[in-house]
């Protein structure tokens, strides 16, 4: 079937390539309607590789996604053809010890969708398990459905928080990542959620959601700000989401005692972490992979307007025009958000 095809760094193609497709007994068959561009397809695009995930053959890009039920497999209970739905991209080994704990996030032999070499789901159609799709409400629609994925990982932080009612949090990059924790966190319990980032478009797309409260660290200091709105007492929960190694700097003096530290940005190389500093305040130090068991709560939440996510899909590309949207991507505009591929 055609697909958008990464053949090599730099190098993307819309063309016919045999993909998966045997129906199990307890898959689905989805069309797929929406995709979204996620920073990790960039960076294959862009370097081939992630860490140890080296692009060595041509790879289908694309694991945010939502599409109708086309087909089922003899023994699918929960999900009939016609049913709109999203999917959770990655696979786990169910006889892995990880995943028998519940933590089929961190489960070493999990296939994710464009996480070489597994292809993704920028193609007409896909097979996946029943288990890791789900039903989209009416009142959610394929757009809302492709950015279930990245709230997940925002989900996944708040969760990882231990967030209490009234709680005062700062998020550290307004990426799309930093924005989506924000939102959870709000809808977590936090009264208020400060975001911070150099660049004021991104701010000003996060300050249009009601307690989120932007702070432009080109032209204010974030330690200040933050010490003046805490009365000196000091944050509740900070979630790291930029990847900065500059954020590690003194992040634990933005803290109060006993506060959480939450790392959902990934670095491209190890970073100085003053461990005196975290032991002084005893502060919970999380860290977050992915997601686990957080689809269904992302789902409800935006299901019931608590989480609204239309003002964050930035533009939406036909999927003929699939290698534009990724050429713009790689741009990295400050004012994207999140760019759609819709097939």
């Amino acid at each position: 079937m055609k697909a958008l095809v990464l053949e090599k760094t730099r190098s993307l193609s819309l063309r016919d390539i045999d993909l998966p497709d045997t129906l199990g007994p307890r898959d689905v068959r989805i069309a797929i309607d929406t995709v979204g561009i996620c920073g990790s397809d960039v960076h294959y695009y862009t370097h081939g590789r992630i860490g140890p995930f080296v692009v060595e053959s041509p790879m289908v890009l694309g694991h945010e996604a939502s599409g109708t039920v086309s087909e089922i497999g003899a023994e699918v209970t929960t999900l009939k053809p016609g049913d709109r739905v999203c999917m959770e991209p990655g696979i786990p080994n169910p006889d892995n010890r990880a995943t028998r704990l519940g933590l089929y996030n961190v489960d070493p032999d999990v296939t994710f969708w464009a996480t070489p070499p597994i292809h993704g789901c920028l193609a007409p159609s896909v097979v996946h398990p029943e288990a890791f799709t789900y039903k989209l409400p009416d009142t959610v629609s394929f757009a809302q459905g492709a950015m279930i994925e990245p709230l997940a990982v925002g989900m996944q932080a708040a969760a990882k928080a231990k967030i209490a009612p009234g709680d005062t949090a700062l998020v550290i990059g307004a990426g799309p990542i930093g924005i989506l924790t924000a939102l959870a966190a709000l809808a977590g319990g936090c009264a208020r959620v400060f975001i911070s980032d150099l660049e004021q478009i991104k701010l000003d797309i996060a300050g249009q959601y009601s307690g989120v409260h932007p702070i432009n660290i080109a032209s204010q200091n974030l330690k200040d700000r933050i010490r003046t709105e805490t009365d000196g007492w000091g944050l509740d929960v900070i979630f790291e989401a930029s990847g900065n190694p500059r954020a590690y700097e003194g992040i634990f003096d933005m803290l109060r005692p006993s506060g959480a530290v939450v790392l959902v940005g990934m670095p491209i190389a190890p970073v100085p972490l003053d461990i005196v500093a975290a032991q002084a305040r005893e502060a919970r130090i999380e860290t977050v992979f992915r997601y686990a068991h957080v689809y269904d709560r992302a789902i409800a939440l935006v299901a019931s307007g608590k989480i609204d996510l239309d003002p964050l899909v930035t533009k939406t590309f036909a999927f003929d025009d699939a290698i534009t949207a990724f050429e713009r991507a790689a741009e990295g505009r400050p004012g994207d958000v999140k760019l759609q591929i819709k097939l």
